[in-house]
């Protein structure tokens, strides 16, 4: 049975993959780092539940087997279908974002690291539906650089995604998805949450392409 499972994730992993390079193009710029095997947080800014798969669907398979979403439970477990394409096809680490439940999610994300995984994050906390390029951090961006000081956090940022599929559209806008990575930032010694995270903000907006008229 787990034979079967993990087969068919794979082949459900394949066609998502495969869906969104036809639908967006999604194409990957790697401005300030390598796809080479490294553990690392690739960070990104959140517009869209698209955002995630985009990001996964770009980095090169040794690097996507080892990748790790961190995603909410709610979301990705509202059906059968979500069910199985979170846990089974991207490999989230899930938390449950309900104010009654102490999920302790820095525990999940500490162990998942410590197991040897890269993640996927989204430091804003929900999705930025504002003009604002970015929401302010949360802080579990600055507890993983403080918690695992040798692991690259990598801004990436997601461009052109919402232009794509502009909320209550159906047919997807002929654009092409840009997934840049940049340079890794880490919290150095003595630095504070917030100057960190101004910091590590700033290092992902200016990723975001240049419109140009």
């Amino acid at each position: 049975m787990n034979i079967v499972r993990t087969l068919a994730a794979r082949i459900v992993g394949n066609c998502i993959r495969l869906f969104a390079r036809a639908i967006t193009a999604v194409r990957a710029d790697w401005q300030g780092i390598e796809p080479v095997p490294r553990q690392r947080v690739y960070y990104s800014n959140h517009t869209s539940n698209g955002d995630m798969p985009m990001i996964w669907s770009v980095l090169p398979p040794a690097l996507r087997r080892e990748v790790r979403p961190v995603a909410a439970a709610d979301y990705w477990l509202k059906n059968k279908l979500r069910a199985f394409v979170g846990p089974e096809v991207f490999n989230c680490i899930l938390i449950d974002r309900r104010p009654e439940v102490d999920d302790k999610p820095m525990d999940k994300i500490l162990a998942a690291l410590d197991e040897g995984s890269s993640l996927i994050i989204f430091p804003e906390g929900n999705r930025n539906m504002t003009d604002a390029d970015l929401l302010p951090f949360k802080a579990g961006l600055y507890n993983m650089g403080l918690a695992r000081p040798d692991v690259d956090l990598v801004p990436t940022w997601v461009a052109n995604l919402n232009s794509i599929m502009p909320k209550g559209e159906i047919i997807p806008l002929p654009l092409i998805c840009t997934v840049t990575f940049g340079a890794p930032v880490h919290v150095q010694e003595g630095e504070s949450k917030d100057a960190f995270l101004t910091r590590a903000a700033k290092a992902l907006s200016d990723l975001k392409p240049v419109v140009t008229s």
